[in-house]
């Protein structure tokens, strides 16, 4: 965690915010998005132009790896989990609504040694994955 200071008032906040449930956030979410006028945009990874544009050799091996989330099964809340492992940059909510809208990328243009640590974690919680 980073060491960041928060005066009392904000601490006493955060820490009620830590105890609330996925669905109290939800709600939450939706209540502040209508009374502030605001929107939360899910931030996505940048999806990269194909190769397939400027007719890349066939038989080149292939380096780079885009890891798709094609089902979340049975444990949606383990694969929401793994997804945050995966993307420690969003949020709950951004974690919860990518994994609800698969499929969805991952990962884009990663080694292979990344794509299948991201397969395995994901797969472990109950997902399924695809590597393009």
């Amino acid at each position: 965690m980073t060491d960041i200071k928060l005066s009392e008032k904000l601490q006493k906040i955060a820490t009620e915010l830590e105890g609330l449930t996925v669905v109290e956030m939800a709600n939450l979410s939706k209540y502040l998005e209508e009374k502030l006028g605001v929107s939360a945009m899910p931030v996505a990874p940048m999806v990269a132009p194909t190769q397939a544009q400027g007719g890349a050799a066939p038989a080149e091996e292939k380096t780079t790896f885009t890891v798709v989330l094609s089902a979340t099964g049975d444990k949606k809340l383990g694969v929401i989990k793994a997804v945050r492992e995966i993307l420690p940059n969003l949020g709950l909510m951004d974690a919860k609504k990518l994994v609800e809208s698969a499929p969805k990328n991952l990962l884009t243009d990663v080694k292979k040694d990344q794509a299948d640590e991201a397969k395995k974690k994901i797969e472990a919680a109950g997902g399924k994955v695809e590597l393009k």
